[in-house]
């Protein structure tokens, strides 16, 4: 078949047309305002992207069946045209659900945070065991280097999303994905912008909780009371907890980020590794979890643990000028951005770390969380923040930090204050859910001109 996706630089439609290319169909596609890795990703498989939304890519782009991203609205010329000729078209969940994910062994990882990271985690395990999963992650998994792929195997791993699925169908993606092996990472209020409230996110994981067999297994954090209230409108499935004093827990975070791994209090092995972060220790462990269930020794999941490369955009150092680190890293919630700062903070000590962010979700857009973003950012010594296009006044929200924060419009202001306070042995961390204006290689430059200015 023919598929024109729409919206297809998402970072779960982007995967899909991967993997709709692998299977044999021609895929095109169209989206505005693209950015790497995902933009890359599509033009290296030749993936031909329009850019826009306009009406006339129908005539161009004649496609058997029309698959439509969550980003696409009523509105839309492209939405408009394909609903008044009646073309055909699916949501891209449902479209992976009856193509790709009949029959398979589904292994969903839910949650506020950590999605991608555990996903990742859990197709690593398997592909090292050799189970050859196939995946589809919200993120470039850099033990494969890709976010998608399609395989023979029985197995498949997917990051499954609680945003809802197409302007056409308000449920949850994850409803879709036949879960069989399902991990509920860990729950908070989030995408504000589609729910009232927490209840309202708990009764769609309620829904996914509802489609897992009984000869399946739930894999869940005992130590969020959100998902204990989820559990308890009904469960039929068996249930594995994880986290301090669950039947999957951890020993104590050392300094080299290794810790140990027991099950019911019994000694399975200690994973040694570069990530950093209490966060990613209870990631390993409901990872784990999930491949034993799936068939590998704990022992073999901790020794492809031993060998796991992190995910692109999560703690990835983009460069270091002069002693001073940029990293990069996908947090756009204050939970994220506490539970990164202090893994950062536990690895360099009193070393200056300057985070650097924008409120870019819908849900940080809409101020829910401004409350807590003080607090989630103390942990900096000293915090930059890009604040455009806001309904609401991040000088206000930040001012618990008082001379520590500064605001900024425009990011070129911002990059060259930045260039001024910052020295050697100080780590920039910049967090955001999209591009932020290239921001990284903006800054990296501008430290070296500096550095070379002061050379001469």
């Amino acid at each position: 078949m023919h598929l024109h996706i729409l919206g297809i630089c998402g970072t779960f439609m982007g995967g899909l047309a991967k993997i709709a290319r692998e299977r044999g169909h021609v895929v095109t596609g169209c989206d505005a305002q693209v950015y790497p890795p995902m933009s890359d990703q599509l033009r290296n498989l030749g993936i031909q992207l329009h850019e826009g939304y306009d009406a006339a890519q129908l005539e161009t782009y004649k496609a058997d069946l029309y698959v439509v991203g969550n980003a696409m609205t009523r509105g839309m010329p492209v939405v408009e045209e394909m609903l008044n000729r009646g073309l055909p078209y699916c949501s891209g969940p449902q479209w992976l659900s009856e193509h790709v994910l009949q029959d398979k062994w589904v292994l969903p990882v839910a949650g506020t945070h950590g999605k991608s990271t555990t996903a990742s985690m859990l197709a690593w395990i398997l592909a090292h065991a050799g189970l050859n999963p196939g995946f589809l992650i919200g993120g470039i998994a850099r033990n494969f280097n890709m976010s998608a792929l399609a395989t023979d195997s029985p197995f498949f791993v997917i990051e499954a999303d609680e945003y809802d699925t197409a302007f056409f169908d308000k449920r949850s993606k994850f409803v879709w994905y036949r879960p069989r092996t399902a991990i509920l990472n860990n729950l908070e209020l989030d995408h504000a912008d589609i729910f009232p409230d927490l209840a309202a996110i708990e009764k769609q994981f309620h829904h996914l909780v509802r489609i897992v067999p009984a000869n399946g297994l739930l894999v869940v954090n005992g130590e969020e009371a959100a998902l204990g209230r989820v559990l308890e409108r009904g469960c039929w499935t068996s249930v594995e907890r994880f986290g301090d004093g669950q039947a999957w827990s951890a020993g104590p975070l050392r300094a080299d980020g290794a810790f140990d791994v027991r099950l019911h209090g019994e000694m399975q092995g200690t994973v040694r590794w570069e990530l950093m972060g209490e966060h990613n220790r209870r990631n390993a462990l409901a990872a784990l979890a999930a491949a034993r269930h799936a068939g590998v020794p704990v022992a073999r999941g901790i020794e492809a643990l031993s060998l796991f490369q992190g995910v692109k955009r999560r703690m990835e150092v983009r460069g270091v000028v002069n002693g001073i680190t940029v990293y990069d890293d996908f947090a756009h919630h204050p939970t994220a951005f506490a539970t990164t700062i202090a893994g950062l903070r536990q690895r360099v000590g009193a070393q200056r770390i300057v985070a650097v962010f924008e409120p870019r979700s819908n849900t940080m857009k809409l101020g829910t969380m401004q409350g807590a973003l003080a607090k989630s950012l103390e942990a900096a010594d000293l915090v930059y923040c890009h604040a455009a296009h806001l309904g609401w006044d991040p000088a206000k929200a930040l001012a618990p930090l008082s001379s520590r924060a500064a605001i900024y419009h425009d990011i070129e202001p911002m990059v060259e204050a930045l260039s001024q306070v910052l020295r050697s042995g100080d780590h920039v961390l910049v967090m955001s859910n999209g591009g932020f204006g290239g921001i990284h290689a903006k800054l990296l430059q501008r430290l070296g001109a500096a550095h070379r200015d002061a050379a001469d």
